[in-house]
């Protein structure tokens, strides 16, 4: 219940016409009563301040009379804004309102349209349960929800009309993500002995490492270790790196290609309680040894089903829906003939402005 006019939701993208309509959508009309009273809801959702005022073409005087009364005084010496600006202020306001209220009416006929062509349907006491449930938690107390209906122009009745429009259309994609819900043992194998690197648990290491500055200094180090004191000693006191520093040296489970590349190679090809090094990299000298390794291995169909199955499911739940979506836009546009003046995006009327040629400026 947001003050703002929204497409219902991304169903909605967000003309023989009647007289007494600005548009039809599928031969069902869109009165300028409604939409006189959506452009006073939308109008009312931007006023900064004081009682909100209608842009209404052509000559938008009520509109320009408004901004003369509000608009802050020029600084001195700056002239003021002429009538004739602040009456293309006014078009700019009215035909931003416009695209709004249009975009929401319009993706709300379609959403009912399609929801009464697939069945889907929201029984009236679901939308009042619904919107009671919306209504306890925006507005604790009934005064804050009288000032809300003053303050925004919209009754019980318009709020009503966007909770069932919101139910529509979460009960259409329901419908059409329901039917991509299953998946055969069959996709998952497949998937599964296509994919297998995946499911790939690599090699891990642990290994105990001194860092030195030169290669003189690592020397020193492993030659120390190498005499019978303690790895863990030796590292607490010449190395310099931080991390492995605090815990004796260790670095457990390291995988491949986490390290340095010099370092990584030389942990993986070496032999377990082997002090080996130095090995000379960016950040210095190492010297290490290799204390244990768990082999690499392939999780199993069996442990990795699961996680198959819920990915191959919302794929094809996404392009389910991202098809339909995109032959709903299509459908629904063709069916949404506009009036001249009241043509935005997604009437059939609507051609979208040509962009300019490469290397002319407007």
């Amino acid at each position: 219940m947001s003050r703002s006019l929204r497409c219902i939701s991304a169903l909605g993208a967000c003309g023989g016409i009647p007289g007494n309509a600005v548009l039809q959508v599928d031969g069902k009309p869109l009165t300028k009563a409604t939409f006189n009273h959506w452009m006073g809801i939308a109008a009312a959702s931007t006023a900064t301040g004081g009682q909100a005022v209608t842009p209404e073409p052509p000559k938008y005087t009520a509109c320009i009379a408004h901004l003369e009364a509000t608009t802050p005084k020029p600084a001195k010496g700056a002239p003021a804004p002429t009538r004739a600006q602040l009456k293309s202020q006014c078009e700019q306001q009215y035909k931003s309102l416009q695209q709004e209220v249009l975009g929401f009416l319009i993706s709300a006929s379609w959403v009912e349209g399609e929801a009464s062509q697939l069945g889907v349907k929201v029984p009236d006491k679901e939308v009042k349960k619904r919107f009671v449930q919306i209504k306890e938690q925006q507005f604790p107390k009934p005064a804050e929800f009288e000032k809300f209906l003053a303050s925004s122009g919209q009754t019980v009745s318009d709020l009503l009309f966007r909770v069932k429009g919101n139910l529509l259309a979460s009960k259409i994609q329901q419908k059409i993500v329901k039917s991509k819900s299953n998946v055969s043992q069959a996709q998952i194998t497949k998937y599964y002995n296509e994919h297998k690197q995946r499911f790939e648990v690599p090699e891990k290491r642990s290994v105990n490492i001194i860092l030195t500055k030169t290669e003189a200094a690592a020397k020193k180090a492993k030659s120390e270790v190498a005499s019978g004191k303690s790895f863990a000693s030796v590292a607490k006191s010449v190395s310099i790196d931080p991390v492995s520093k605090a815990h004796g040296g260790l670095l457990p489970e390291v995988v491949k290609g986490q390290e340095e590349q010099a370092l990584s190679s030389a942990i993986f090809a070496a032999k377990k309680n082997v002090l080996s090094g130095p090995v000379k990299t960016s950040f210095g000298y190492y010297v290490f040894e290799v204390k244990s390794a768990t082999p690499g291995s392939v999780q199993p169909l069996a442990q990795a089903q699961a996680s198959v199955r819920s990915q191959l499911v919302a794929t094809q739940q996404q392009t389910a829906l991202s098809s339909f979506i995109k032959n709903f836009k299509k459908k629904w546009t063709a069916k949404t003939d506009c009036r001249a003046g009241f043509v935005v995006m997604n009437c059939k009327q609507y051609k979208p402005p040509k962009a300019p040629k490469p290397g002319v400026s407007k």
